[in-house]
């Protein structure tokens, strides 16, 4: 259960939905910002122990705090396999979540079926609690398919590449399901980058104007490629919703608890008609941007040690021993689990066929068949063909 005090909700009914608003500001009377301490939400400390906060709780049984910890153990194995295969040659691109595997596991445990997510290209803990095979996945950043899931299937679109276009697309999906009626939250994930594109100013005053079902959960991995945080704003990050007119609040995105607790206080509050609300997970890429990138051109080392010393997986990993909810043998068992399912994933990228280049090309365009898709298929194939051909030519 999940429980958030009044105190924080207090402040007068929204213009629309009759929810209560929260300015999300935690500014002192002299203007000046909060400390970081004081602005983060935090129930679990890097040293593994239970902390309390006065607005945020949550209880889980033992076996939900064992299942998070083996979310994050898989997802953090199969993260790690794709790189490698990357650095293979099997993968063309990967793009790595490693150390922001809280933020994304407790957020997505979070919703609900009947929620819907908008993910950015690097959700592979969200996808996988949407059970979105990895393997799949890994199907296109292989370049065998433009994505290969149906989203309508698990409630979970496409990967979208574009720099925060996919938070106006989960606006509009978020004003159409509340037009329907349908008691359902939408949660768009975007980087601390792409709060810095139009698109997703624009989503936060379409959202805020229409009092739309959607939770923002913006990843702020401290890095968008090269840039600095302070290159992008300057004030703390979650307190721009105050600016458009609704609620935002920062979580340590390195604890899993935390994560969850505030997520689904945010999905609650969309849900019963308070408008948009955004999340800031604080949290760090410890790899690189994608398997393109070089951080070491642009960051210190050190601070990757520091921020190594708020793991999200040793901290959960601390509170599960003390506590005496998982032992030795068990997590053993869950680091031979994600071994069994890094080897199922090599060998099933390295299996994958090749697709016939024009179903790449023209295939699963339109429902029903086009003039002019036809015509451009035909096209190609004779092109094809042509060069079919000449390589025969060549060989005699």
């Amino acid at each position: 259960m999940t429980t958030k005090s009044s105190s924080v909700r207090a402040g007068g009914k929204g213009a629309r939905g009759g929810g209560r608003r929260r300015t999300g500001s935690t500014a002192p009377a002299s203007g000046r910002p909060a400390t970081e301490a004081a602005e983060l939400v935090q129930l679990l400390t890097p040293e593994g122990e239970r902390a309390e906060h006065p607005d945020y709780s949550i209880d889980l049984t033992p076996e939900q705090l064992r299942d998070r910890y083996r979310d994050m153990v898989m997802v953090r194995r199969f993260d790690g396999e794709a790189v490698t295969l990357q650095r293979q040659g099997e993968l063309g691109l990967w793009a790595s979540l490693l150390g922001q595997e809280a933020a994304q596991i407790g957020s997505a445990r979070a919703m609900r079926p009947d929620d819907y997510v908008f993910p950015t290209y690097r959700e592979h803990g969200v996808a996988w609690c949407r059970d979105v095979d990895p393997l799949t996945l890994m199907g296109m950043f292989r370049g065998v398919s433009h994505g290969g899931w149906d989203p309508n299937e698990n409630n979970f679109h496409l990967y979208t590449i574009v720099i925060g276009s996919q938070t106006l697309h989960a606006v509009g999906y978020a004003m159409g399901i509340a037009k329907d009626g349908a008691d359902a939250a939408v949660t768009a994930y975007f980087g601390d980058g792409a709060s810095s594109q139009g698109d997703v100013s624009e989503a936060f005053n379409f959202a805020s104007v229409y009092n739309s079902p959607v939770v923002f959960f913006c990843q702020n991995n401290q890095w968008a490629i090269s840039e600095p945080t302070e290159r992008q704003f300057r004030v703390p990050l979650y307190q721009r919703a105050a600016g458009f007119g609704f609620p935002g609040v920062r979580v340590d995105g390195n604890d899993v608890l935390a994560v969850e607790a505030v997520t689904r206080w945010a999905l609650d509050h969309a849900r019963s008609g308070g408008g948009p609300v955004l999340v800031e997970a604080y949290t760090y890429r410890m790899g690189a941007h994608t398997t393109t990138d070089d951080p070491s051109r642009y960051r210190l080392s050190a601070e990757q040690e520091q921020w190594k010393l708020k793991d999200p997986i040793a901290r959960l990993k601390a509170l599960l021993t003390r506590e005496g909810i998982a032992d030795h043998d068990w997590f053993e068992t869950v680091d031979a689990e994600a071994e069994q399912l890094a080897k199922r994933l090599r060998d099933g990228v390295r299996s994958m066929p090749n697709p016939e280049p024009s179903s790449l090309i023209f295939d699963n365009v339109y429902t029903e068949p086009h003039a002019l898709v036809d015509e451009e298929r035909a096209a190609y194939r004779r092109f094809a063909e042509s060069l079919a051909d000449a390589e025969q030519e060549g060989g005699r």
